[in-house]
């Protein structure tokens, strides 16, 4: 587990502690994504969607640059409760991997393999979609809209227009997730709404997720809110909309059944 000096949180989470807030939010499930500061460890993350497997189930990490690490995704493919695979490249240390090389074998093998992949790479999108051109069977799944901190609040739209250059792709989803951590105003964080509308358009309802990233938004809202900013104060989502939006296009695309 990660110690407060290198958590988002003060005390790390456990399961029984976000089963207890998804239940206060209203939702059923949850996919856990283990911090990347943990290097490629996915043990706790595993565990918790092995005791909890109609709760849980995880985005596993990899480290790119092990030798070890072909044959690790091959064993990630068959692995109970391990639905894919989650790529950072906006640190120092996990940067580079993109163009230097490190991730040159990664891409044919997890489209072979059949494994999908989120990544948050939001400096990097460019690049994500050559990616997603050379291999069309290879699904990708961009974090948090692809958002960072120079795409908050007024620069928001040039963060959605950032984005909406991969939609063409029918290989690649977003996770309309993190939304209230690039607003400074308060909930329901009306300065997104039209960012969040139009990235939704422009992927579809089938290929836009909700999510939180828990760890963090929980600076900005209570995670009801973070459910509430969607179910409630998007008006252009229709019931049906939102049936997709907040869990059956993800269900749907990653096979948890």
């Amino acid at each position: 587990m990660l110690g407060p000096e290198r958590a988002h949180l003060p005390v790390p989470l456990d399961a029984g502690t976000v089963i207890a807030m998804m239940d206060e939010a209203g939702v059923d499930r949850a996919i856990l994504v283990p911090p990347s500061l943990e290097g490629d460890r996915n043990d706790l993350c595993l565990e918790a969607a092995r005791d909890y497997p109609r709760r849980f189930a995880v985005m596993g990490r990899l480290q790119l640059d092990s030798p070890k690490a072909p044959e690790r995704l091959k064993k990630m493919k068959n692995e109970r409760g391990m639905l894919g695979v989650r790529l950072t490249f906006h640190r120092d240390n996990d940067r580079p991997m993109l163009s230097n090389g490190a991730a040159d074998w990664f891409w044919p093998a997890a489209e072979a393999l059949g494994v999908p992949v989120m990544v948050h790479a939001p400096e990097r999108l460019p690049q994500i979609a050559e990616i997603a051109r050379a291999h069309p069977k290879l699904t990708l799944i961009i974090d948090h809209m692809g958002f960072a901190r120079e795409t908050s609040d007024d620069k928001a739209g040039a963060g959605a227009d950032r984005v909406l250059a991969l939609a063409k792709y029918p290989n690649v989803s977003v996770k309309v997730s993190a939304s209230p951590c690039y607003s400074s105003e308060p909930y329901p964080f009306r300065n997104l709404h039209d960012p969040l509308k139009r990235i939704i358009d422009g992927f579809g309802v089938r290929r836009a997720f909700w999510g939180s990233d828990v760890s963090r938004v929980l600076a900005h809202c209570t995670y009801r809110q973070a459910v509430t900013m969607f179910i409630e104060e998007l008006d252009f989502l229709s019931k049906s909309d939102l049936e997709w939006v907040m869990g059956r296009g993800i269900l749907e695309l990653l096979h948890w059944e």
